[in-house]
């Protein structure tokens, strides 16, 4: 058996309708939009949920529950291998990481991932730590403070 030899097994292909085809097809003429009107146009589309005007489902139904959206904590993420850029046994603050551009917004503190390797004794201070960043920080005879 080689590639040249393959042929498509009867009936595992259907061929597509090709509307708007003369006769015969039965998907001609109009070609299964109907008579005028804003579908049968081309570039059509309509929004999810819209009810030709009038105010959606959605929107008519009261809104309950809660959501807890506005209040969960965000943390700034600095990764391991970010923190070799420092000089030997630095204190590295959160100040001091907005202050060289590692991070823009302090959100509701930051938090120290384990990406990467570290290759220096450093103080951390921060409000979270992963498993693995503070085994690697201390690992090196590094300290972790958590604020």
């Amino acid at each position: 058996m080689e590639l040249s030899n393959l042929k498509i097994k009867k009936g595992s292909r259907k061929s597509v309708n090709r509307v708007g085809r003369g006769t015969g097809s039965g998907s001609g003429k109009t070609s299964g939009r109907g008579h005028k009107g804003q579908k049968a146009r081309s570039g059509y589309s309509r929004k999810a949920g819209f009810e030709g005007g009038q105010l959606p489902l959605f929107k008519r139904l009261p809104k309950i529950g809660f959501s807890n959206h506005d209040f969960k904590n965000r943390y700034a993420i600095i990764n391991l291998d970010d923190l070799n850029k420092f000089e030997e046994s630095t204190v590295v603050t959160p100040e001091l990481l907005k202050e060289c551009g590692f991070i823009k917004k302090q959100y509701s503190g930051i938090k120290v991932l384990g990406r990467g390797t570290l290759e220096k004794k450093l103080t951390v201070r921060a409000s979270k730590f992963s498993e693995t960043a503070k085994s690697k920080i201390e690992e090196l005879g590094g300290k972790v403070e958590v604020i």
